[in-house]
């Protein structure tokens, strides 16, 4: 009984621990959407141009991509393939991982089940956490993951987020909200589309099936309605002899 106890505790303790080493509170709703595929074409493009440099998609291959976002062959070749794979090949990373150990710390990891692991709202606030800090040896900092490795590669589109702090319950000082310029404002607003761009298609790197599942649900829900139809016709058609 004791056991069962621990176990209990520790499964409720779950969600709370998440969100403790993702940041302390819970991410922004991404309202991402895997059935949009618009985003899902727009996602890709930017995680290619912004993403692949240094980290890999291992799981993921160009033709699939290609297949399930409805795009040809010489679309993804041109667009989204820059480092000379071929095109049923897997996404990988020109960059060494001794190279990215050196530049970064470590090796900048594979991303392909990263939406499963984190969540699909983790990677939205994430990519829209990130502040200057001239502290960091980087340049840049993240309230989502702090003293993250990797820089904000993504800063042109959504401008400079400056720390504003304050002091917390415990005493220590933390970021407790951000500031940019009128110019970036602007920048600032149209990024979250970027952002949910980039998480849509992070969500259906990790399960690429379910764009497909949902479609065929449909029609398993389509049909099972209409075998119960039939069900019902057939006992209407026994029983009323009986009756």
């Amino acid at each position: 009984m004791k056991k069962t106890l621990i176990v209990l505790f520790a499964l409720l303790a779950l969600p709370a621990l998440a969100i403790a080493a993702g940041g302390g509170t819970a991410p922004a709703a991404s309202n991402a959407n895997i059935n949009d595929t618009a985003s899902l074409q727009r996602g890709a493009r930017l995680v290619m141009n912004h993403c692949v440099s240094c980290h890999s998609i291992e799981f993921m291959r160009y033709s699939r991509i290609g297949q399930d976002l409805g795009l040809s062959e010489e679309q993804v070749m041109r667009n989204l393939n820059f480092t000379g794979a071929k095109f049923g090949e897997t996404v990988t990373v020109a960059m060494s991982g001794a190279d990215g150990a050196q530049w970064f710390g470590k090796a900048p990891p594979d991303l392909s089940l990263t939406a499963r692991a984190r969540g699909v709202d983790w990677i939205y606030d994430y990519l829209k956490s990130f502040y200057w800090d001239e502290k960091a040896g980087i340049g840049w900092n993240n309230t989502r993951l702090p003293n993250a490795s990797m820089p904000h590669v993504l800063w042109e589109l959504q401008g400079v987020q400056r720390p504003v702090y304050s002091t917390g319950a415990d005493g220590l000082t933390v970021v407790s909200g951000f500031v940019l310029s009128d110019a970036d404002k602007a920048r600032a607003k149209a990024y979250d589309e970027v952002a949910r761009a980039i998480a849509n298609f992070m969500q259906y790197v990790g399960e690429p099936v379910a764009v497909q599942r949902q479609s065929i649900g449909v029609w398993v829900l389509l049909f099972l309605a209409f075998f119960t139809f039939i069900a019902w016709l057939l006992k209407h058609e026994f029983w009323r002899d009986v009756h």
